[in-house]
């Protein structure tokens, strides 16, 4: 009977882990100096839409995870414009914490509410070489420029958060697998 209600546990806890796509719920940030708030469904349809974004290009990673900090949003004609610095990775179960491939940069992205959510009407990233500097102050307004040109400070704080993504993701990953009674590394396909 134990047995039975320890695997029942196991099971909706990670039918809810995959159910939520890995995002924690977060609280609503404060942009300081005034702005616009970005909510819980912003900051998941600004991941969802990376993911899917860079899905393509990543293909040998099984799992892929965005986490990003924002530095500020404001709206204009319904549009909310979010300026952040997005690290985006994807990871393989054989590897564990190590990112196979991903980046990490400033980012601006644009989203408009509709009756099913938040959709993204526009997403812009800085360019290579000697335009980056430049593009970064046509992307970023005075009050965010800053922050992006320094990377906001976000580096540690990213990748803990990120490292704590694929953590759980990791041990969902073998719960499965023990339940399926399958090795870790054949637990599933890979996943976006």
């Amino acid at each position: 009977m134990k047995l039975k209600l320890i695997v029942f546990l196991i099971t909706v806890a990670c039918v809810l882990g995959a159910c939520s796509n890995g995002r924690e719920q977060a609280p609503v940030e404060q942009p300081a100096g005034g702005g616009r708030q970005v909510t819980e469904e912003m900051h998941e349809a600004i991941s969802d839409y990376i993911v899917r974004k860079y899905g393509s290009v990543y293909e040998q990673a099984e799992k892929l995870f965005e986490v990003h900090k924002v530095y500020g949003a404001s709206e204009s004609d319904g549009i909310i414009s979010v300026y952040m610095h997005s690290y985006f990775g994807g990871f393989n179960r054989a590897t564990g914490l190590e990112n196979q491939a991903g980046h990490s940069l400033p980012a601006v992205i644009r989203l408009k509410k509709e009756e099913t959510g938040y959709v993204v009407t526009g997403y812009t990233e800085p360019m290579d070489g000697n335009q980056y500097t430049d593009s970064l102050k046509n992307m970023f307004p005075e009050p965010f420029l800053e922050q992006a040109l320094k990377g906001g400070g976000s580096g540690e704080e990213l990748r803990k958060e990120m490292e704590d993504r694929v953590k759980r993701w990791l041990e969902e990953s073998e719960q499965l697998s023990v339940l399926n009674g399958a090795p870790n590394d054949e637990a599933g396909a890979p996943e976006q």
